[in-house]
């Protein structure tokens, strides 16, 4: 969940790193720094506790050189501080680490018995130590030797003053992107610290390492063995992870999403078989027809999108679905039938938990499509095939136009489903012009934010909130309660909707609102009825809904444009993103950079 950057070439790497730095904050945000080889064959190391910013502001004139690594921080061994901020150095090795090495402890007992002196709370500094301590003539002997000893994940960039033509790196469960360009290359843990510099990029594999020099690069397995890979491009540039205009990541990626949704369903509706063309999914019809059960992973709004997704599978294939949790699915020992489709979910396609299940899934013999948004990534590579959401970069730690993306792309994986089953071509049609008319009906949403600013101010009062939603409301009430807790810190539980009168209404009251999503489904009168319970008890009532609910009830509504039954979801969750932003503002919260959180999460 950190974030790496690496230079070498002929110009000074400082402004390269801190430019890097910055577009990978939101990564990790606690602390960051930097080391570089000076003129003179000096190691010069800056870092701080604090954002990039901090750290790299007021470097001194003098502070050049290459090459050069960089790194921003989220806290996994030892609290934010100066000491345990990387770069750590051992003697004229500096490196810099995302991941957790497990047997960190044991190595450290060890090191200290040698006469090593550790300086930080962290795992990461044994690395330093480690490849210091070699006899190794050659760096990238001297850091595979070290990652012999070493049981964990890690993301690592290695520098030795004493060795200044070469970065070393190596991936085991942390993503690693080397940047190929003219005589100077590039290393991240991102491709957005890349962009503007380099539009050729090599993702590592786990258990690969590689060797950068001014003028190219090499790869190698943790046993010596050589390795190729052909350079891919990347999608997005620059301007992708600008604000353009917008206070926040999060409010442009919300308003970004009818294009984002017009790019997921871009050539991808059959109009005259009213069907979906996904031919990365890797499934003939004779295979599809076999399926008896699917099953979505992920994490977090991951998690919630995939609990979408399955009751549109449900609904339109016929298809038994459900979701679950991917670090829960993991540890669980899961029966792996040969006869289940899985489906495994991650913006980024770097989750580690969600990898880990999709590696376990793999060697069990289970049948693995991915859901990601970035190309290249290590669950697209590990899958046997899937769909890319071509979202576009996602900064803001809150997902919104990935999550909204997502669900689109699980109503056209039904609308596949359900098409080679037993979905008629008039459903079918239903279903894909009503895909094809979410874009237009998301814009008529955010036409209303001036309104929902003003609910969300009310919201921002309280000290939190219940969300509730029958059937297909309830994974969109979840996902609204994740992200008021995400960025506005306010406590937010969601719940069936009648589940309120099996305990939680105990606690409703005056002080505490409910924000309720109600789809005029044959449902509708059920949810109004709840909504009489929560207002005969005095509790304040916030309506997500096609149509307005009885004004005795509240008066506070959002109202929704109708999609068809099964997409209502989708157009049903964009008010809720807006809910939680606005409340955020009024608190005065830092909505990108969330605290305690980072945007990729690539450890357990």
């Amino acid at each position: 969940m950190c974030g790496i950057v690496a230079y070498i070439g002929p110009r000074d790497a400082v402004p390269i790193l801190a430019e890097g730095l910055a577009r990978l904050e939101y990564r990790g945000y606690d602390s960051a720094g930097l080391a570089v080889v000076g003129r003179g064959g000096e190691l010069k190391v800056r870092k701080s506790k604090g954002r990039v910013h901090e750290c790299t502001g007021d470097l001194p004139a003098r502070f050049k050189g290459s090459p050069g690594i960089g790194h921003t921080r989220w806290a996994t061994h030892g609290e934010p501080s100066d000491a345990n901020a990387h770069p750590h150095v051992a003697g004229t090795v500096a490196v810099v680490h995302n991941g957790i090495i497990e047997n960190a402890e044991e190595l450290r007992a060890k090191l200290a018995a040698d006469g090593a002196e550790l300086l930080s709370d962290t795992d990461s500094e044994v690395l330093a130590h480690l490849i210091a301590r070699s006899g190794a003539a050659e760096l990238e002997e001297a850091v595979r030797q070290a990652l012999t000893a070493v049981v964990g994940t890690y993301g690592i960039a290695v520098v030795d003053a004493a060795r200044p033509d070469r970065i070393v790196l190596a991936r085991n469960g942390s993503p690693v992107v080397l940047g190929i360009a003219d005589r100077e290359m590039y290393a991240a843990s991102d491709v957005a610290a890349l962009v503007g510099h380099t539009s050729q990029v090599v993702h590592l594999d786990d258990g690969e390492l590689a060797v950068l020099t001014a003028g190219g690069y090499r790869t190698f397995t943790l046993d010596a063995r050589a390795t190729a890979h052909r350079p891919a491009e990347i999608e997005a540039d620059a301007a992708s992870y600008d604000r353009t205009g917008h206070d926040h990541f999060m409010a442009k990626e919300i308003h970004e999403q009818p294009a984002a949704v017009e790019r997921a369903l871009r050539g991808r509706l059959d109009a005259r078989f009213h069907t979906a063309h996904l031919g990365g999914l890797n499934l003939d019809p004779r295979e599809a027809r076999a399926i008896r059960r699917v099953k979505v992973i992920g994490c977090g709004s991951a998690y919630y999108s995939g609990r979408i997704g399955a009751q549109l599978i449900e609904e339109l294939a016929r298809i038994p679905a459900d979701a679950e949790p991917a670090s829960e699915f993991r540890y669980r020992n899961p029966v792996v039938e040969p006869d289940t489709l899985y489906i495994a979910v991650s913006q980024s396609g770097e989750t580690y938990d969600t990898l880990a299940a999709v590696q376990e899934l793999r060697r069990k013999g289970g049948r693995v499509l991915g859901l990601v948004n970035v190309v290249g990534s290590a669950i697209a590579r590990e899958c046997d095939g899937g769909v890319y959401l071509h979202a576009g970069p996602e900064i803001s730690v809150a997902s919104t136009k990935t999550f909204t993306s997502t669900c689109v792309v699980f109503g056209l994986i039904a609308l596949h489903l359900g098409r080679i089953r037993d979905l008629s071509p008039a459903d079918g049609r239903r279903i894909a012009d009503g895909l094809r008319a979410l874009p237009g009906q998301i814009r008529e949403i955010l036409a209303q934010e001036d309104r929902i600013a003003e609910l969300a101010r009310k919201l921002s009062a309280a000290p939190g909130a219940f969300y509730v939603g029958r059937v297909r409301g309830y994974p969109v009430a979840r996902e609204g309660a994740q992200k008021l807790k995400e960025i506005a810190y306010l406590h937010a539980e969601a719940y069936p909707a009648s589940e309120l009168k099996h305990g939680p209404l105990a606690l409703v009251g005056p002080g505490l609102p409910t924000v309720a999503v109600l789809p005029d489904d044959d449902l509708l009168g059920k949810n109004q009825a709840t909504l009489g319970e929560i207002r005969a008890r005095r509790g304040p009532v916030i309506a997500v809904a096609h149509t307005a609910p009885d004004p005795r009830v509240t008066e506070d509504v959002v109202l929704v444009p109708r999609s068809e039954p099964e997409l209502d979801p989708i157009l049903l969750g964009v008010p809720l993103q807006l809910l939680a932003y606005h409340a955020a503002l009024a608190l005065g919260h830092d909505i990108d950079k969330p605290r305690n959180l980072a945007k990729s999460v690539t450890v357990e």
